[in-house]
């Protein structure tokens, strides 16, 4: 239950940095309090699309993925990216938009801004697991 927790933890630290450091990416990040919970609620929706939705879309995607040297994997986090934008929309309106994206539309800067965004928040990710992992290994659970 708490690598759960922390794994959350990381996917809403990702999405804040990847929200500062691309221009089109847009997170609702407010005072502390109820628009922090949106975030987390946020990040979950994107530990479980990570957890259920993309490892089927890898395994759908092999021979593609084969083919183009795994260069696909951006364009295939680039979408469950932005399926974690419009979910969210449905559940808070207007808490992640990128680049207008779902409200007015998908567009060539959307794209971009998710592709570069998933490149931000798989790089945060990865870093911040690294540190994870090193509590895992010190044993402290």
């Amino acid at each position: 239950m708490l690598d759960w927790l922390i794994r959350i933890l990381i996917n809403a630290a990702a999405l804040v940095v990847a929200a500062r450091v691309v221009p089109n990416i847009d997170l609702k990040i407010g005072p502390l309090g109820v628009e922090w919970l949106k975030v987390a609620l946020v990040a979950l929706v994107f530990a479980l699309v990570n957890t259920y939705i993309k490892p089927i879309v890898k395994l759908l995607s092999l021979p593609i993925t084969l083919l183009t040297l795994g260069l696909v994997a951006f364009v295939i986090n680039a979408a469950l990216f932005l399926l974690v934008a419009w979910i969210s929309d449905q559940i808070f309106p207007g808490i992640l938009t990128i680049a207008g994206f779902p409200n007015k539309g998908l567009s060539g800067n959307a794209i971009f801004a998710a592709l570069l965004g998933s490149l931000v928040i798989s790089v945060v990710s990865t870093l911040l697991g690294l540190a994870n992992f090193g509590r895992k290994a010190m044993g402290l659970r």
